[in-house]
C-alpha cells in the first residue's frame, strides 16, 4: 500500500435504523488481489441516504445479493455489507485511485473517477439491485475499497468512470444525481408484451380475451402463456409474470394480482366498459424500485392499453408540468432540466411548502424560463390554492398520496414521473377507474446507467452544464450527520457537499460563508459554488488526509 495512506480514517457508519455513528478510527482497508483503494474527494448527500437511514436492512438495496455472482466471491469482498451489517452511506462520489491489488487490470493508481453506484447486474432479495453506498460501503469516509469483479460490468464497461482534472470535485460528484434526473426522462418504456417472457391472462366470467396476440412484441411471443380464472389467482407464485392481462373489473382480484407481477412487469387491465367502482391497492413502491407498470383500457381489446404507453418518460411540447417538491435539491434539478429541454409551449408549475426554498429556486429558474420561453409559476401550497390540471407530474417526495392527487389532477394522456422512491413494500389505494379513463401512465426509475453518467459528465466537462448550481452548503466529516438531518427536515434548498478529508468542518450554508470563511466566500460566483472556492476551502480549513 502507498506510504501516504493512513491506517485509520474518519467515516460515517450506519449501524442500525436511524443510527448514524461518526467513527474517527475506522481502519483503512488493505486492498485484496482484485480490489481498488480509492480516496474520496467529495460526496453529495441525497434523500436516498435518508431512506437507507430509516429502513436500514429493510431497504431493497441493502438486502443480500441473490444472483450474478458466486457467493464465495462475494464473501471475499471487504466492502460488501448487506443486511444488518454496518455500512457507510454516500453514493454521489468522485474519488481517486491510490492503491490496487495484483489482479486489478482496468484501473491504475492516480486515476480520478466518477462512481456509478447502481450495480444492476446483481439482483437483491429485496427486489432491487446491489449498489455502492448501500450493501456495498459508500463514500462518507476518507477511503473506500471497491472490487473490480463488481465495478467492471459483464460487457467490460466500468462503473468507475474516468473524469478529467479541470472541474471541481463537487461538480463531478453531482453528475450522479443529475444523471438520475436525466435517466428518469430518457428511460425507454416497453410498449408490448415481453418477448420470451411469462404472460398471465385472467378472464372474468362472461368476458372473453381479445387482442392478446396483437400486443405481442415484433421480436416474438412470450415463452410461457398461462390462463386462469380469478378464483385461481391466489394460488399462483408471487412476482412471477412479466405481463398480466386481466379482462375484468373486480377489486379483490386486482389486489391479489398486484403480488404476481415480476420486476419490470406490466399490469394491463381491460375493463370492457365496466368500472371497478373502488380504489385498488397498488404496490406503488415497486413502480420505482421494481420498475413495474400499470396500464388499462375501458375497451375490450388488450392491445389498446399497450399502444397508450409512451416511448419514454420525456416531457412533450405544450405540456403543463407540475413539479411537486420543486424547492428541494432534486426538484431544482427537474425544474432547471425541463426549462432547458427545448420543448415549445411549456407551462411549468413548481410547488413547495417553504418560501425560502422557493425564493432560492426563483433566482435560478426565472432567467432560464425567460430565456427559453417557458411560463413559470412557483407556488407555496400552504398559502396559495392550486387547482389546475396538468399533463406531466414529477413527484419529489416518497408519498403515495401524491400519486392519488396526480391522478385526480391529471388531464388526458398525463404522465406521472414517480421520481422519489416510495419504500418498495408500500401499497396505496388508487382510483384506477380515473387513471384508465384519462389514459394516464405512471412510472418510476431507480438510479442511472453508466451511459447516463457519461452523457452528463460530457456536458459538465464541456461547460454545457454547471452542476455546482445545485450546491447550497458544504461540510467535512463533523458536519455530515447534521447535513443528513438537514436533508430530512428540508432546511436547505440545494445539495450538500461533504469533503471527507476535512475532519472538523461542520455544516456551512453558502450564505454563511462571508462570516465563517470570508476568503472562500470571495471565490463564489454571485453566490454559486466554484472550483476556486473549493480550492480555497481545502486550503484554509486545514484538512488532513
Amino acid at each position: 500500500m502507498a506510504a501516504t495512506v493512513p491506517q485509520t480514517q474518519h467515516a460515517v457508519q450506519l449501524v442500525g435504523p436511524s443510527e448514524l455513528k461518526l467513527n474517527t478510527a475506522k481502519p483503512v482497508p488493505v486492498p485484496g488481489a482484485h480490489e481498488i483503494l480509492a480516496k474520496i474527494e467529495a460526496v453529495g448527500l441525497c434523500f436516498s441516504d435518508l431512506k437507507l437511514l430509516k429502513q436500514f436492512d429493510q431497504h431493497a438495496r441493502k438486502t443480500e445479493i441473490v444472483g450474478g455472482i458466486v457467493p464465495a466471491v462475494l464473501g471475499e469482498m471487504q466492502s460488501y455489507q448487506p443486511g444488518t451489517r454496518p455500512t457507510v452511506p454516500g453514493h454521489e462520489v468522485v474519488c481517486r485511485v491510490v492503491a490496487v491489488g495484483e489482479q486489478v487490470k482496468h484501473h491504475q493508481v492516480g486515476q480520478r473517477c466518477l462512481v456509478q453506484a447502481d450495480y444492476r447486474q446483481f439482483p437483491t432479495a429485496g427486489g432491487s439491485n446491489a449498489a455502492f453506498g448501500y450493501n456495498f460501503e459508500g463514500g462518507l469516509q476518507e477511503y473506500t475499497v471497491l472490487d473490480e469483479r463488481v465495478v467492471v460490468a459483464p460487457d467490460g464497461d466500468r462503473f468507475l468512470i474516468p473524469a478529467g482534472e479541470d472541474k471541481s470535485a463537487s461538480a463531478v460528484a453531482l453528475v450522479e444525481p443529475w444523471a438520475c434526473v436525466e435517466a428518469s426522462y430518457a428511460t425507454r418504456e416497453r410498449q408490448r408484451v415481453k418477448a420470451g417472457g411469462r404472460l398471465l391472462v385472467v378472464v372474468d366470467s362472461g368476458r372473453e380475451a381479445r387482442g392478446v396476440t396483437d400486443g405481442y412484441a415484433p421480436e416474438g411471443a412470450p415463452a410461457h402463456l398461462q390462463t386462469c380464472a380469478p378464483d385461481q389467482v391466489a394460488e399462483l407464485p408471487d412476482e412471477s409474470f412479466d405481463d398480466i392481462i386481466y379482462f375484468g373489473s373486480d377489486k379483490a382480484t386486482l389486489d391479489v394480482l398486484n403480488d404476481k407481477l415480476a420486476a419490470g412487469g406490466i399490469m394491463n387491465i381491460v375493463l370492457g366498459g365496466q368500472r371497478i367502482g373502488q380504489h385498488v391497492s397498488v404496490g406503488v413502491g415497486r413502480l420505482h424500485y421494481g420498475m413495474t407498470r400499470w396500464i388499462g383500457t375501458f375497451g375490450k381489446d388488450a392491445s389498446e392499453s399497450y399502444r397508450n404507453i409512451p416511448a419514454t418518460g420525456e416531457i412533450r411540447d405544450h405540456d403543463r408540468i407540475l413539479v411537486v417538491g420543486a424547492g428541494g435539491p432534486m426538484g431544482e434539478m427537474h425544474v432547471i432540466r425541463n426549462l432547458c429541454a427545448g420543448c415549445t409551449g411549456l407551462r411549468l408549475i413548481g410547488t413547495d411548502l417553504d418560501d425560502r426554498r422557493l425564493e432560492s429556486l426563483r433566482r435560478k429558474a426565472e432567467p432560464l424560463a425567460q430565456a427559453n420561453g417557458v411560463a413559470l409559476r412557483l407556488v407555496n401550497t400552504q398559502r396559495e390554492p392550486f387547482d389546475e390540471t396538468c399533463t406531466y407530474f414529477a413527484l419529489m417526495a416518497p408519498v403515495g398520496s401524491l400519486i392519488v392527487d396526480a391522478i385526480e389532477r391529471a388531464d388526458t394522456g398525463a404522465i406521472i414521473n414517480i421520481f422519489a422512491g416510495i419504500p418498495a413494500p408500500t401499497r396505496h389505494d388508487l382510483d384506477l377507474d380515473a387513471y384508465i379513463e384519462k389514459r394516464c401512465f405512471m412510472f418510476g426509475t431507480s438510479g442511472s446507467t453508466i451511459e447516463d453518467m457519461r452523457s452528463v459528465l460530457r456536458k459538465v466537462e464541456s461547460d454545457q452544464l454547471d452542476t455546482n448550481t445545485s450546491v447550497d452548503a458544504i461540510c467535512g466529516m463533523a458536519g455530515a450527520t447534521e447535513g443528513i438531518a438537514a436533508v430530512e427536515h428540508r432546511t436547505l434548498a440545494g445539495k450538500i457537499i461533504v469533503y471527507p478529508m476535512l475532519h472538523e468542518l461542520g455544516l456551512v450554508p453558502l450564505a454563511e460563508l462571508p462570516q465563517r470563511w470570508p476568503t472562500v466566500a470571495e471565490k463564489l460566483d454571485n453566490g454559486k459554488w466554484t472550483r476556486e472556492a473549493e480550492r480555497e476551502l481545502l486550503r484554509v480549513a486545514g484538512g488532513k488526509g
